[in-house]
């Protein structure tokens, strides 16, 4: 038996972990531009999960499709306490939100924050007792209906 390599991707859809802060830059890179509405959101209290489906740019295959993907995906923080949002309206819940990063601010204990910030000043903030996301994707990659890639100004 061996190792797995990069080659043996298969441009497949993700089912990802992230347990430690360097986990989790790889799945904020991955939702980098992901786009969601406000009922996209689900805070499942009972569960101590929160959870968000979100249409991902696919970046994983290093090369830029054109028109570009996206894919329905399914991000899950786990060990949630309390969610809390900035710029996001509930009411709302047609309004679109895109994701600019994941991150992880620590408390004690392996405790402490993720906090999704959001285009246009927004934030989705989950406090938890330990640090465990998912990504997985659900649906088939489609094209992106814009037909271009998110333009950051650069």
């Amino acid at each position: 038996m061996s190792d797995a390599r990069f080659e043996d991707a298969s441009g497949g859809p993700l089912n990802l972990g992230a347990m430690d802060p360097d986990d989790l830059q790889v799945l904020s890179a991955l939702l980098q531009d992901a786009v969601l509405t406000v009922a996209d959101i689900s805070w499942q209290k009972r569960k101590r999960r929160l959870a968000l489906l979100v249409n991902r740019l696919r970046r994983e295959d290093g090369v830029h499709v054109s028109p570009p993907e996206r894919v329905r995906s399914l991000v899950t923080v786990e060990n949630v306490l309390g969610v809390a949002g900035q710029g996001i309206d509930p009411a709302n819940r047609d309004s679109v939100l895109s994701v600019l990063s994941v991150d992880f601010e620590p408390g004690e204990d392996g405790a402490g924050f993720v906090v999704f910030t959001l285009a246009g000043d927004g934030a989705l903030r989950a406090e938890v007792e330990a640090l465990e996301l998912g990504l997985r994707d659900v649906t088939r990659p489609y094209g992106a209906v814009s037909g271009h890639l998110p333009d950051h100004g650069s």
